[in-house]
């Protein structure tokens, strides 16, 4: 039991199909040594969402200039 760092019987401990606990850990550990031993990874970084609102001069933008351009963060 990872929760209370104990060893328990899987059956007693209501655990009723213990090889798909051994599937899930082989197939963890296999992903765990794939990342490790990879020499590079791609992964896709997400852009904060932009604000969907229209707005012209002076409507919360941000930006020093705002009341006078019409500008902001764009």
């Amino acid at each position: 039991n990872a929760k209370t760092d104990e060893f328990q019987d899987l059956v007693k401990a209501g655990v009723i199909d213990p090889v798909k606990v051994s599937k899930s850990v082989v197939n963890a550990a296999s992903v765990a040594t794939l990342l490790l031993s990879t020499e590079a990874m791609i992964a896709e970084i997400k852009e904060p969402k932009k604000d969907k609102k229209g707005g012209g001069p002076g409507h919360g933008h941000g930006g020093e200039d705002d009341e006078m351009a019409g500008g902001g963060d764009f």
